[in-house]
């Protein structure tokens, strides 16, 4: 059942409201106006807002865009005894979930708490899902190199500027361009990562800017480019110094004019997207093989951040093993275990050559080969044979 609040100045609706929905077993709290209301909303959880429009001081569409700006996640039915077409679209354009004339035909209110009801449980569990992914790409240390980062995250993120994420294989560049997303005001639209060394270069700009049905052999119906998927949004092109020439042509035709037109079409789409790019390879020596342009990274990199190896940063292991145990074991459904600071030691001598992924692979492998408490012993039977 739905913890509702119930906004409006008429007592009689108010009370006449809470009765019909507690007796449908709902919990239901009154607010005689909007302000009293967006305080209840401040301070406690709801699941629906019921708000009337008309009422004197402080509106409903202005209740609404209130609760729309402070992002709650709740669903908003707005009620009106003076209710237009033209109102019912601004409420609906401004974010609410629905619009109910008075006076309210009880069939229509209760198939409309319904349905918010299941808006708001779907929303809920999305949330859940965000924080379970932002987890999963915490970044993970205190040593100086990474406070340098994310202090530079930090003031970077609430910016549209474009970021260019360098560093050697695995050491975590998609963590960064993560955080880069989640704290910026575009956290609520679509992040979408594009892995440009995995992509055939005959594909590269279909992949990226989509297609119109039969402009190449295979082509059989229409599709969006992962840019337009983007829009008002965050792009990661990851390994962006694979991308073939004509690609980087035409992304930065996309950087300038922030349009994209598809394979096959000569319309153009306007896109409103925040590009972060990441790469392995040295691209001023790509430049000047001629196998990068000099104008696309200068676009691209307006903030460089790069992102130091696992051996520049072993005072960070104990923390490392600390989160991946956990993580590992709660994969597998087992109990954490343990690991002996002789064991963390041990691991501070390797020489990680794959970075951060290397380092999750050789724990995983410890958790799953050895007992509750993983020995320097048990490091050095089955971390050091992969060649270190």
């Amino acid at each position: 059942m739905a913890k509702i609040l119930v906004i409006d100045d008429e007592r009689s609706i108010r009370n006449s409201l809470k009765d019909i929905l507690e007796y449908e077993k709902h919990t239901v709290e009154l607010a005689e106006d909007g302000k009293t209301g967006l305080e209840m909303l401040q301070n406690g959880e709801y699941d629906i807002v019921l708000c009337d429009i008309k009422m004197p001081e402080m509106d409903g569409i202005e209740v609404l865009e209130q609760i729309i700006e402070a992002r709650y996640d709740v669903s908003t039915v707005m009620i009106s005894g003076h209710g237009t077409v033209e109102t019912a679209v601004e409420a609906i354009k401004k974010g609410a979930f629905d619009f109910i004339e008075k006076p309210l035909d009880l069939n229509r209110l209760l198939i409309t708490i319904k349905n918010a009801t299941e808006r708001t449980d779907l929303i809920s569990q999305a949330n859940v899902l965000k924080k379970k992914v932002s987890k999963k790409y915490k970044m993970v240390g205190e040593s100086k190199s990474i406070q340098k980062i994310k202090e530079m995250v930090d003031r970077v993120a609430e910016t549209d500027a474009r970021v260019l994420i360098t560093g050697l294989n695995g050491t975590g560049k998609e963590l960064v361009a993560h955080r880069l997303h989640e704290k910026s005001k575009r956290n609520k639209a679509p992040f979408v990562e594009v892995n440009c060394a995995a992509i055939p270069s005959e594909l590269i700009e279909s992949e990226l800017f989509g297609h119109e049905k039969g402009s190449f052999t295979s082509a059989h119906k229409q599709r969006t480019g992962k840019f337009e998927q983007a829009d008002g949004g965050t792009i990661f092109l990851d390994e962006i110094g694979d991308m073939s020439l004509s690609a980087q042509a035409k992304v930065l035709r996309v950087l300038q004019e922030n349009k994209i037109s598809r394979v096959g079409s000569d319309k153009s789409i306007n896109v409103d997207v925040r590009v972060i790019a990441a790469t392995n390879k040295n691209l001023k020596e790509e430049i000047k093989n001629n196998r990068f342009r000099e104008d696309l990274y200068h676009r691209l990199s307006v903030i460089l951040i790069e992102v130091p190896s696992l051996n520049d940063r072993s005072d960070d292991i104990p923390l490392l093993a600390d989160y991946f145990m956990e993580q590992i074991c709660g994969e597998h459904g087992i109990a954490k275990r343990k690991i002996s600071q002789e064991a963390i030691k041990e691991l501070q001598t390797i020489n990680w050559t794959g970075n951060i992924r290397e380092f999750r692979n050789v724990l995983e492998r410890l958790i799953i080969l050895c007992d509750d408490v993983i020995t320097d012993e048990d490091v050095r039977m089955f971390a050091q044979p992969m060649g270190k």
